[in-house]
């Protein structure tokens, strides 16, 4: 496998390379899901390809054109990947649009872009765009993609139907969908992908078949070799640039196998269903695998003690392998109980029987690496993870790099770090900090926005990230914060919001924090409690408090009434929490003040973006009134 995989890389557009892997792949499992509660289904390449032909074939027949724009409105499914082909291979340009988009916000893209398809996943999607069908003149057809469509509106068909108008299309016009696909060239535009707006207005990153494939030929240079032998398990959005390009065209390229996460809240059952080699993911899924492997071993207070003992082992062990820079060889297939002490790997090797190596088999049992981006990984965490011998590779990366900038490689990794310049990228530091760099990844336009480009780039050609960020070791970087995450105080001192918010990240009592102070005299934070460890805390010290005000997402509690918040026990916790976190910060950067909140910040109330960033402008309008009550001190010289 080590061998061959550059092989993998050709300069070619994504038609061309999804023909290719469907050629040598064929017969070789392509997708795989959950069909039941207890059983999975799979479709082979082969059968994957004639999916996608009659699909896309089905779109000419609606009279696509090259570069008209698709949009696709759905979860994580295997239907995701077959629109996307679909409309790539008949030369479009996939618009990916967010499943919990509100109804003005889809139509708000779907009217930026032009788009004149969108794809569907379910009836509560294509309610959102029937009820503004008349606001979106560019949209011709929209597509349900379930069987069929049992309604009589024109304007929608089922996949069936397509799939039906796409094979007579190809009866009839043989090779016309060849002819399609490989007229696509490699600068005509690939998709769209709208930024978050983390920091103020999303913006539509167009990447072209070029951008993209550079991008996938930096991963594949960058990361540990990949073959048909593995298991990708798709966990994070597909709307989202990381998933899709460093997740699905990866996967696809060396014909593994793309395994579907039934959703984010199902990861550990996922894990043992489907065995996966790797992942793309962010942080907050790595604190769920250490919190649901912490639960596993901590029935009881004897057992969590144990566990507790086997975690400080872990960081012994951690540090013990480091070299004087803190780096970490990773490199799968070495003795992690090497070159210890010989009283340190005796601990080790017991901890790892009793602990480690049961950890390990909550993932799988094929797990090899995974990948962490879109936020920082607690070194801590980094740390105690690898020492289980669960090997995260953190990078960084931006939508309009089509992701990979910098990568920790495997033989050295860099706890707390986001690697090495990838090759093939090149790099510099303005006067501020800021990262700028140049690469054929890199995007060439915003849609519809030709101002917004210009002041993104640099006159030599490098993209302004937005990302402030320092060297730590051998040319390893650090990110800081977002340069438009910085809060500004009234004083001139800058305060990295980064810094602060992960420095809760694993807090046994605190779920979210947005940290405020933007023009203010001191730095305050709206806090979020672990609501299910302090429901269950509440009902075991018989505290009563108000059910009826609970509300949960699944089995996860994202509301409670004000009297929860209230309780003494609650309030005496956080408190203690927000007071020890301070003690490791500058003067300057501790919270002074601060407001517990009776509910998560949540994608729905566009408070996060679906790979969990707040977005601190709409949390700070939703909490306006909070956020006021701390600065009413006359003491504030604002005022």
């Amino acid at each position: 496998m080590a061998g061959n995989f550059r092989f993998n890389m050709v300069r070619q557009t994504f038609p061309q390379m999804f023909d290719n892997v469907v050629l040598r792949f064929g017969d070789r499992r392509c997708q795989w899901w959950k069909s039941g509660s207890e059983s999975t289904a799979s479709l082979t390449y082969d059968q994957v390809g004639r999916i996608v032909s009659e699909m896309s074939a089905g779109l000419m027949s609606l009279d696509l054109q090259k570069q008209d724009r698709v949009a696709i409105m759905s979860s994580n499914s295997p239907q995701w990947l077959w629109a996307d082909f679909s409309i790539l291979n008949a030369g479009g340009v996939t618009v990916s649009l967010y499943p919990t988009l509100s109804q003005r916000e889809m139509a708000a893209m779907i009217n930026d872009s032009g788009a004149k398809v969108l794809y569907v996943q379910d009836h509560g999607n294509l309610q959102k765009a029937l009820n503004l069908w008349d606001d979106m003149p560019s949209l011709g057809k929209i597509i349900l993609l379930q069987d069929r469509f049992a309604g009589d509106n024109p304007n929608v068909i089922g996949l069936d139907e397509l799939r039906e108008r796409g094979a007579l299309f190809l009866a009839r016009y043989s090779f016309a969908y060849e002819e399609r696909w490989r007229s696509v060239d490699l600068f005509d535009r690939m998709t769209i992908i709208y930024t978050s707006g983390t920091t103020g207005e999303q913006k539509g990153a167009v990447h072209t078949h070029f951008s993209m494939n550079a991008a996938c030929a930096l991963d594949l240079k960058s990361m540990p070799p990949l073959s048909e032998e593995d298991v990708f398990l798709s966990i994070l959005p597909l709307a989202h640039s990381y998933e899709r390009q460093c997740g699905q065209m990866i996967a696809l390229t060396v014909g593994a196998t793309i395994a579907y996460a039934e959703r984010p809240t199902t990861l550990m059952e996922d894990l043992q269903i489907f065995r996966p080699t790797t992942f793309m993911a962010t942080p907050q899924y790595f604190e769920t695998i250490f919190t649901a492997i912490k639960d596993a071993f901590s029935a009881t207070p004897e057992d969590a003690l144990a566990w507790q003992k086997a975690v400080q082992v872990s960081l012994k062990v951690t540090e013990a392998r480091a070299d004087q820079h803190g780096f970490i060889d990773m490199s799968e297939g070495i003795d992690f109980s090497s070159q210890l002490p010989p009283g340190l790997r005796k601990q080790y090797l017991e901890v790892d029987a009793q602990f480690f190596a049961r950890a390990r088999a909550l993932l799988g049992g094929n797990y090899r690496f995974a990948f962490s981006a879109a936020g920082a990984l607690p070194a801590k965490l980094c740390k105690s993870l690898m020492a289980m011998g669960i090997r995260v590779i953190e990078g960084y990366g931006l939508i309009e790099t089509c992701n990979t900038i910098t990568l920790n490689p495997l033989h050295r990794i860099l706890p707390g770090s986001m690697g090495l310049l990838t090759s093939g990228m090149e790099s510099r530091l303005a006067d501020d900090g800021e990262l700028l760099v140049r690469g054929s990844n890199v995007i060439k336009e915003y849609w519809n926005n030709l101002e917004l480009i210009d002041e993104a780039m640099t006159s030599d050609g490098f993209f302004r990230t937005g990302d402030i960020v320092q060297a730590v070791a051998d040319g390893y970087l650090k990110i800081i914060d977002r340069k438009k995450g910085l809060l500004i105080l009234n004083s001139g001192e800058k305060v990295p919001t980064a810094k602060l918010e992960s420095a809760f990240f694993l807090n046994q009592y605190i779920d979210q924090i947005c940290v405020v102070g933007d023009d203010r005299s001191f730095v305050a934070a709206l806090v979020v409690p672990r609501f299910n460890l302090f429901l269950e805390k509440f009902r075991q010290e018989d505290i009563n408090f108000d059910e009826n005000a609970l509300q949960h997402f699944g089995e996860m509690c994202i509301k409670v009434g004000p009297d929860f918040i209230a309780n003494q026990m609650l309030t005496t916790i956080v408190d203690q929490e927000i007071a020890r976190i301070n003690s490791t910060l500058e003067v300057g950067e501790q919270i002074r003040k601060y407001v517990i909140v009776n509910r998560r910040f949540t994608e729905l109330a566009d408070e996060v973006t679906p790979t969990m960033k707040l977005k601190r402008k709409v949390i700070c309008s939703n909490f306006a009134d909070e956020i006021d009550k701390l600065y009413e001190d006359a003491l504030d010289t604002e005022e």
